[in-house]
């Protein structure tokens, strides 16, 4: 068994997750793939096995724990090298999964590794406020999950109107985001999600301990929003 393997393995039972052969297989491939094109483009700063492992695969798996995954319609917004979205489809694959980033070179790794995966996942390159005004992915998603590194009142007026009213977003967040959260309260209520959202803190087996904020829309969000990013970023709800 590689180290990666042992690592995946023993981590997924700290969290109470069954990962198939084909799905630590899966994730060999993953990470050889992520670390060669790692040399040719800045993907992650992450590197190594353990780091890989422990922080980008067992950090995404995390959230199996606080959402009902399985046959659900998932968006990851800002996915980046795929991070938290594919490894949660490699782990459920009955998960009809997007993935959603604004840098094209990022959006051609993922698309590329989802063939060599052979993992099915639509794989767009487009800014999240733009795609939201799109009648077929607006308020057409069970779960939209983000590791975005925008603020939460920000991260939510990008990933809300992407939820359907009765679905969630799951925000991964440092487990010191109390303030955050609670400045987010007019973005949350605006956007037509509950406030306070639900929040649960986990620890990555060998790692630190994290935050995932459980927001659920009870809502349709008004048309007008999201707003320009500019606009977002000037004048956050």
């Amino acid at each position: 068994m590689t180290a990666l393997a042992t690592i995946l393995k023993s981590g997924a039972n700290e969290l109470g997750i069954a990962l198939s052969p084909n799905a630590v297989a899966a994730f060999g491939a993953y990470y050889r793939l992520l670390d060669a094109e790692n040399h040719r483009q800045n993907l992650t700063a992450l590197s190594g096995v353990d780091e890989i492992a422990r922080l980008h695969f067992l950090d995404s798996l995390a959230l199996l724990r606080f959402a009902a995954f399985d046959a659900a319609r998932v968006i990851d917004i800002g996915s980046g090298a795929g991070f938290p979205g594919l490894p949660l489809k490699i782990a459920v694959p009955s998960i009809d999964l997007t993935l959603l980033d604004a840098t094209d070179k990022r959006v051609q790794f993922v698309e590329n590794l989802c063939a060599e995966l052979e993992v099915p996942a639509e794989c767009l390159h487009a800014r999240a406020e733009e795609l939201a005004h799109e009648p077929q992915y607006r308020e057409s998603y069970d779960i939209v999950v983000s590791r975005a590194v925008a603020r939460l009142p920000e991260l939510c007026e990008l990933c809300l109107p992407f939820v359907k009213p009765g679905g969630v977003f799951l925000a991964m967040k440092s487990a010191d985001s109390d303030t955050e959260i609670a400045e987010s309260r007019t973005a949350i209520e605006t956007l037509g999600a509950e406030f306070p959202p639900s929040c649960a803190d986990y620890t990555i087996p060998g790692g630190d301990l994290r935050r995932v904020v459980v927001i659920r829309k009870v809502s349709p969000t008004p048309a007008t929003y999201p707003r320009r990013f500019a606009k977002i970023k000037r004048s956050p709800l």
